[in-house]
């Protein structure tokens, strides 16, 4: 008799090796197991570039396998690994292995022999044990890689990877010192002053210090038709909106210290912080993290092109560190308004929300749009867009109780469950996009390769994509489809709430508020046409965001 299996693996890009391999040698020792008892693979489950420390339910592929084996019609009889230590991570055993107990389906490892028993205690040892090495071998190897980086930036203040700063350019600075490395084609670069930014970044260093702000230096180079940042490299910065200078730019710039010509290293660092405290199953998360300034690692020498002297960033350092002292020591907090619209009021001209502004002891909403970026992007946006809140609160009120109330619930529901919530678009488009490049650049390196180039430097380009793609290919499988919120999940979502033409006449505005949220509230005001539009765009309960400590 045949057994069928669902076969599970990973690979991380931590592992610096091609994921078509390492899926490849996973699967020969989980079927050297398993067809020898009579079992075949059916069906495949394999995470790319997803961390060990990741949970199984937030694997794209690990999560999808949990749901399979919650559907009695799956297509396999068991699971099999091909390792441990790729698969769990901790105690991720511990937390995973009752779902397949549970469901009845038997769980393969090659280290076991067969499938584990849950009786068995050596079974229930071996695998905290893999467990546990998985988790001490990703610290040993990122203690290690550390440890290498602070002693190569302090002694040689070599280039570490990353976009170079804004100012500078790469340059070839011969082969890898690494032996491995060299021969995959792999190549050293140092910071070289680009001839027209970097007189950018000098004249932004002066101007600060004979006391001008950073929105005015940054209105004067958008005035003067310098390219911001992100526009001087848009191949790179397609996620970032290029319109013109920010005051954050300067900001960077201003504090960023490899402008003296030293290299420096750990500014930031990576923190797990769990995803719910409450609820530590969940486990981890990666977040990045400022260092304090007497953590920053220091090149001995300088190591590339000096655009400022480090004297002048010491001063530059100071003004700030002196200007932020005076925000801190003389403004203080100001007290919390109610806001009713907040973070459901957009401004028509440019889409972004409306901030709060308390003015007159009355709420209003402002949208401050500088004239030179407005001028830069085409745009006809004044310098200040107003609206007072007690203009439209009524109007929005009566509305929802209108929309809301008995004659008119029904209707209202139907409306909300015709609409196609698709909460992935954005990020489908940029991956489809990403996967078009990749296969242009697949081809243009096998044309180089058929014309003479280098078959060892070409080849790990090839290799390099390919691993890309398939990462890409990995994400957009796992991106959800798009989803319709049903009419029993909108009646639901309403009835939780409450009766909502009693709520939004007796409730503050703190409260109003948290309902305009829930609801999915959208206000766009268009002041050129003096109206208001307001829609309603509930979220289905599968899909809406959970907000955690770090991110959402």
């Amino acid at each position: 008799m045949t057994i069928r299996f669902g076969f599970y693996g990973r690979v991380s890009t931590e592992d610096n090796q091609d994921p078509e391999a390492s899926r490849a040698w996973q699967l020969h020792r989980a079927r050297a197991l398993i067809e020898s008892r009579g079992g075949e693979v059916v069906a495949e489950f394999f995470d790319v570039d997803k961390s060990r420390s990741i949970p199984w339910q937030l694997r794209p592929h690990a999560a999808a396998l949990i749901e399979e084996l919650k559907d009695p019609r799956r297509g396999f009889d068991a699971v099999v690994i091909g390792e441990p230590q790729r698969a769990f991570y901790g105690n991720q055993y511990s937390l995973t292995f009752p779902l397949f107990e549970h469901f009845g389906v038997p769980l393969w490892v090659p280290e076991v022999g067969g499938p584990i028993d849950p009786a068995n205690e050596a079974h229930d040892m071996i695998m905290g044990v893999f467990g546990g090495l998985s988790k001490g071998e990703r610290n040993r190897i990122k203690i290690r890689v550390r440890a290498a980086m602070a002693a190569i930036t302090a002694t040689e203040g070599r280039f570490l990877g990353g976009r170079p700063p804004y100012g500078y350019s790469l340059q070839d600075a011969g082969p890898h010192p690494n032996p491995g490395k060299a021969a995959d084609g792999r190549r050293l670069r140092r910071l070289v002053a680009d001839p027209v930014s970097s007189r950018v970044v000098r004249w932004i260093y002066s101007e600060f210090l004979k006391g001008r702000g950073y929105l005015d230096i940054a209105e004067e180079l958008t005035l003067r038709g310098v390219l911001s940042p992100s526009a001087s490299d848009p191949g790179r910065n397609k996620h970032r909106d290029q319109i013109a200078w920010s005051k954050y730019a300067i900001r960077v710039i201003l504090a960023n210290p490899r402008y003296t010509g030293h290299q420096v290293w750990n500014k930031q660092r990576k923190d797990e912080i769990l995803l719910d405290v409450e609820n530590v199953a969940l486990g981890t998360t990666t977040k990045q993290r400022w260092n304090t300034k007497d953590q920053w690692i220091w090149s001995e020498h300088p190591v590339h092109d000096a655009i400022v002297s480090v004297e002048e960033y010491q001063r530059v350092q100071e003004i700030l560190a002196t200007r932020a002292r005076g925000q801190y020591s003389h403004r203080p907090h100001p007290t919390r308004r109610p806001y009713a619209f907040r973070g459901v009021l957009f401004c028509g001209y440019c889409e972004r929300r409306m901030q709060g502004n308390w003015n007159n002891r009355q709420a209003y909403y402002r949208c401050r749009f500088p004239a030179q970026y407005a001028i830069t992007n085409d745009l006809d946006h004044p310098k200040v867009v107003y609206l007072r809140e007690a203009e439209i609160l009524g109007e929005v009120d009566g509305w929802l109780g209108t929309a809301f109330g008995p004659d008119r619930l029904e209707h209202t529901i139907a409306a909300m469950a015709a609409q196609v919530i698709d909460p992935n678009e954005a990020a489908l488009i940029g991956l489809r996009k990403r996967l078009s490049q990749c296969d242009r650049k697949l081809n243009q390196y096998r044309s180089a390769l058929d014309a003479g180039g280098d078959p060892i430097e070409i080849s790990s380009w090839i290799n390099e994509t390919k691993s890309e793609r398939a990462r890409l290919e990995g994400e957009l499988k796992a991106v959800p489809a798009v989803q319709r919120i049903s009419a029993a999940e909108i009646r639901a979502m309403i009835e939780e709430v409450g009766d909502l033409v009693r709520l939004v006449s007796d409730a503050d505005p703190d409260d109003k508020a948290d309902l305009y949220t829930q609801l999915g509230l959208k206000l766009t005001y268009y002041p050129q046409k003096q109206y208001v539009e307001a829609r309603i765009e509930p979220e289905p309960p599968h899909v809406r965001a959970v907000c955690v400590r770090g991110g959402t």
